[in-house]
C-alpha cells in the first residue's frame, strides 16, 4: 500500500452517541486484546522499571490518547505479575473515553489517575518518567505527528514509547476480518479499515520523529503489521 489515505474515523466525531461510543470502544479493547499490541511496548517499559525501582523510585508512566485505556492497564497488569512498581497516569482529549478507562481500570484493581488533555493541540501539563502512545498517531496529519511526539519528548523525562498499526495489505485484511469476527459494531467496521489506510510507515516515521526533533529516534517493525518507537531522553 503505497498512498497513504486518511478519513475522518467515526469514533473521532464528537456527535457520535455515548451508547455507539461504547460499544465501539468494547470492540476495540478485544481487538488490541487479540492482537496483544500492548506487548509491543513491554520490553521498554519493563526495563526503565526495573532501573527506577532498583534506585528506590516508582516508574511513572503517562499514557496518551489512551482511549478506554486497555494497552495501559494490561501493562500495568502485567508489570504487577513481574513485581515492578509504576503509577499510571491516562491521557485524552475525550473525558467520556477516560470515564471507560476509569471504570475498567477499577474492574481490573489497577490504580490510575487521569487527565483530559489534547496532545496535538498543546504540551501535556504535567510530565513523567516515560511517555506512551498506542493506535494514535494514524489519526494525525504529518504536523499533528510532529506536535505530539514533540509534545511527548517535552513531558518525558526518561523516555517515549509509540507503537501503532503499519500500512500493509495485511494489515488491512488482518484489520477486515478480526474487527468483523471480534465486534459487531459498525464504527469498528469503519474504523479498523481506515486506520489501516491512514497508518504511517516505520520509514515514514522515522523521518517525521527527525523531523520533530527526535533524531535518535528508532522505529522498527513488528509482527503482524505494526510498528514500535523508542526515543530516549538526553
Amino acid at each position: 500500500m503505497r498512498e497513504r489515505i486518511r478519513t475522518n474515523e467515526l469514533m473521532d466525531d464528537p456527535a457520535l452517541p455515548a451508547a455507539e461510543h461504547d460499544h465501539a470502544l468494547a470492540g476495540l479493547a478485544r481487538l488490541n486484546a487479540w492482537s496483544r499490541s500492548h506487548r509491543l511496548l513491554w520490553d521498554g517499559i519493563a526495563k526503565h522499571a526495573r532501573k527506577a525501582n532498583a534506585a528506590g523510585r516508582t516508574l511513572r508512566v503517562l499514557d496518551v490518547a489512551t482511549g478506554s485505556g486497555d494497552a495501559p492497564i494490561a501493562l500495568a497488569k502485567r508489570a504487577h505479575r513481574a513485581g515492578l512498581k509504576l503509577s499510571w497516569t491516562l491521557v485524552d482529549c475525550s473525558a467520556h473515553a477516560l470515564s471507560v478507562a476509569e471504570s475498567h481500570a477499577r474492574e481490573a484493581q489497577v490504580e490510575v489517575k487521569t487527565l483530559v488533555a489534547d496532545i496535538v493541540a498543546r504540551p501535556l501539563p504535567c510530565e513523567a518518567d516515560v511517555v506512551t502512545c498506542s493506535l494514535f498517531l494514524h489519526h494525525c496529519e504529518r504536523d499533528g505527528v510532529k506536535r505530539a511526539l514533540q509534545h511527548m519528548a517535552q513531558a518525558a523525562r526518561t523516555a517515549v514509547g509509540v507503537t501503532d498499526l503499519d500500512r500493509t495489505h495485511r494489515g488491512l485484511w488482518l484489520a477486515w476480518l478480526g474487527s468483523r469476527i471480534l465486534s459487531r459494531s459498525p464504527v469498528v467496521h469503519f474504523d479498523a479499515i481506515a486506520s489501516v489506510r491512514a497508518a504511517w510507515t516505520p520509514q515514514e516515521m522515522q523521518d517525521i520523529s527527525a523531523e520533530a526533533g527526535l533524531a535518535s529516534a528508532r522505529c522498527t517493525q513488528r509482527w503482524p503489521a505494526r510498528w514500535t518507537m523508542w526515543w530516549r531522553a538526553p
